[in-house]
């Protein structure tokens, strides 16, 4: 692996950071695909970003940006995070809502009041302060109640960055998304308190409309939102549904 660094001109970004130019060599055993990812990877400022300030992947920026905009997550708010692994998201979301000062805190989490942050993934994720981490299929039967005991009481604020495994089919990827986002939207109807705000990925594709329908019914203010930390090339949106009209369980 080579790497050469402020080749072109604007050697440094708007962050103040050198621009990479790193190019993998070819292996035997690489695929050209594995390739191509591995220098998206190693270019992606982002990604340079997450590794150097602790967070667990370069999707923390992604609701960071939304938050800084939407103000979403509140000191004190109950979040749920479904298909949270790696934890940037769950990161994010404990800080901001003082979650992380449960059990340790971390440095710039807000004083005052303590928020609570649950997160649930199918794949494991290592312990983050301030988050319980259920590991569990969201899909699976129990998921809904073992996910709501653990929050106590109506959720703030949905969080939904799932997807599902790509197949390299279009359609069928987005179909698998949009279903895992409907499913997300029901738990967020079930769990949301009186306005409450659900987050959500989904795919450009057409059928999400059905989708914004439901939301534009429960929730005061539907929108997409695509963050600057989001790839330009990528099909990738979030649906932010914001003032849930209905009324959580206790």
């Amino acid at each position: 692996m080579t790497a050469k660094s402020g080749s072109k001109p604007g050697g440094k970004s708007g962050r103040g950071e050198r621009d990479l130019k790193v190019r993998v060599r070819s292996r035997k055993g690489r695929t050209l695909a594995s390739k191509l990812w591995l220098e998206r990877q190693l270019n992606d400022p982002y990604v340079v970003r997450a590794r150097r300030e602790g967070l667990r992947s370069r999707a923390a920026f992604k609701l960071a940006e939304i938050d800084d905009k939407f103000h979403l997550l509140k000191a004190g708010a109950k979040v749920a995070d479904l298909g949270a692994a790696p934890g940037g998201w769950s990161q994010v979301a404990a800080q901001r809502t003082g979650a992380a000062g449960r059990n340790g805190g971390q440095a710039g989490a807000p004083t005052g009041a303590q928020g609570r942050v649950v997160a649930i993934d199918l794949l494991d994720m290592p312990a983050i302060p301030g988050v319980d981490f259920l590991h569990l299929d969201f899909l699976d039967a129990s998921a809904p109640d073992r996910l709501k005991a653990l929050l106590g009481g109506p959720a703030d604020v949905v969080l939904s960055d799932m997807a599902a495994n790509a197949t390299g089919h279009r359609k069928t990827d987005h179909l698998k998304i949009m279903a895992l986002a409907e499913t997300a939207a029901l738990f967020a109807r079930d769990v949301l308190r009186p306005g409450g705000a659900f987050l959500c990925k989904v795919l450009q594709g057409g059928t999400e409309g059905e989708l914004l329908a439901g939301l534009k019914r429960d929730f005061i203010t539907v929108k997409h939102v695509k963050p600057a930390a989001s790839r330009a090339d990528s099909a990738e949106l979030y649906v932010l549904a914001m003032g849930f009209r209905g009324s959580a369980a206790p």
